[in-house]
């Protein structure tokens, strides 16, 4: 099975790359302080691919491009519905939750910064989300990733229910 990345590479599609940290990190030793760089990036396409990624150099210019190289290799695809995710989900990572809940059209993204930026290089438009626990943008960032990776879209989820995707999304009627 080809992944995801390499269709990206033989595609050539166009990603949009933000940066959403960079952190100064110390290390002492016996013989000083190292100082080295930690960036914390994400890439998507606005239209349901979205990867994110860390890096980690003694420079700024080599952390950032290590980290947007890291992204891209982790791109994966989102289910988007109506510019929204089809159903309510709860991303876990080490001490961060996120939760990640559907919205009407109009509402936007309710969201701090580091889940905003994922969410909306995924190209999701309209979503609430709410963030407990931990507030590093690491694990906030990986915990939106694990949620938007466990959606279901709406064709399997009727395909897991055995009804057609219209009776999903309005509902099942009862007989009798």
């Amino acid at each position: 099975m080809v992944d995801i990345a390499q269709k990206i590479r033989q595609s050539g599609e166009e990603f949009e790359e933000r940066i959403v940290e960079i952190r100064r990190t110390t290390k002492v030793t016996k013989g000083g302080k190292n100082l080295s760089f930690r960036v914390l990036a994400v890439v998507g396409n606005r239209n349901g691919k979205v990867g994110v990624g860390v890096g980690k150099a003694r420079e700024v210019p080599d952390a950032i491009r290590k980290a947007l190289s890291n992204a891209r290799r982790n791109v994966f695809e989102v289910p988007i519905y109506n510019g929204t995710i089809p159903h309510e989900i709860l991303g876990r990572q080490d001490a961060a939750k996120v939760l990640l809940k559907p919205a009407a059209p109009g509402t936007g993204i309710i969201s701090n910064g580091t889940v905003r930026a994922v969410v909306e290089l995924a190209g999701i438009h309209n979503i609430l989300t709410k963030t407990s626990g931990s507030t590093n943008p690491v694990v906030l960032a990986q915990a939106t990733v694990n949620g938007l990776k466990n959606l279901l879209s709406v064709e399997k989820v009727a395909q897991l229910r055995d009804i057609t995707p219209q009776e999903v999304i309005y509902g099942v009627k009862k007989e009798g």
